[in-house]
């Protein structure tokens, strides 16, 4: 498994804060922000970062999601339960965002030489050090019944908590993972359940979509029966990699970033308006 650590030891790390949930207006800007970041990581022009970011009440769909047969019917029942929806940029299916649910993005360089599977395994392996204090049992692999699944599921006993997904910006790396710590994990997957039924009526499509079973997930915090929280988390995360690196660096976005940023929403904004049309 490739080693996280060799993107940081010694190194200095920059480390972006966007966990409160009013820090940004929704989701899209933290797909477009990573975007930006990445592209600044791959042309040497910022260390290897860090984001943290929160977003309450949101769901999060994947492009294929978005050719369910009755997608409006599905994505206005999500907004009448008072849940925001976005298409995002990068691969999978739905899943849910709260103030409970950590997000983490690894900015890294080195693209072109590091493989997808191994994009995926630095993430995992970051995750069981960082998680370590409360267990040893976070293992990877796909969890049937839950939703948005992947090789790369994390879980315990079976259980998933966890979710990660990767995008490539030129030779910038930014693997995403939502980390649902806190909170009811049945019933975030029952809401992705219900928005299944709703947009499928039951008809056939050649798109698989999961069949969602809520006893297939949980949250962290369940999961160890231990009251972990988001702001535990951050800590945990901040004092291994300062034990590893040389700097932490908290900086906002360059006003080059900035500019990548705001025409990488742009984009978000058209496809949201193209896939969800008077909806997003």
């Amino acid at each position: 498994m490739t080693d996280w650590k060799n993107f940081f030891s010694g190194k200095a790390y920059r480390l972006i804060d966007h966990s409160d949930p009013l820090s940004l207006d929704n989701a899209m800007d933290s797909f477009a922000i990573d975007d930006a970041i990445a592209l600044s990581v791959s042309k040497d022009k910022s260390a290897h970062t860090i984001r943290l970011w929160v977003h309450n009440k949101t769901i999060v769909l994947g492009i294929s999601d978005a050719r369910l047969p009755y997608i409006e019917e599905a994505v206005s029942s999500l907004q009448a339960q008072g849940y925001q929806t976005i298409v995002r940029n990068s691969g999978g299916l739905a899943v849910v965002l709260d103030k409970g649910v950590l997000n983490i993005s690894l900015l890294l360089s080195g693209g072109n030489s590091l493989g997808i599977h191994q994009g995926y395994e630095v993430m995992v392996a970051f995750i069981q050090d960082l998680l370590a204090d409360y267990t040893t049992e976070v293992k990877a692999f796909e969890v049937e019944g839950s939703y948005c699944p992947g090789d790369y599921d994390l879980s315990i006993d079976g259980k998933k908590f966890a979710g990660i997904s990767q995008r490539r910006v030129r030779d910038g790396i930014a693997v995403q993972i939502y980390l649902s710590i806190e909170g009811d994990g049945q019933a975030h997957a029952r809401l992705i359940r219900d928005f299944y039924q709703v947009g499928l009526r039951g008809e056939e499509t050649k798109i698989k979509y999961p069949t969602v079973r809520p006893e297939t997930m949980r949250s962290l915090s369940e999961l160890v029966d231990k009251p972990i929280t988001v702001e535990l988390v951050k800590d945990r995360l901040t004092h291994m990699l300062d034990d590893l690196t040389v700097e932490r660096v908290q900086a906002e976005l360059s006003d080059e970033e900035v500019l990548e940023y705001q025409k990488r929403k742009k984009q978000m904004i058209e496809r949201n308006k193209k896939a969800l049309g008077d909806l997003a």
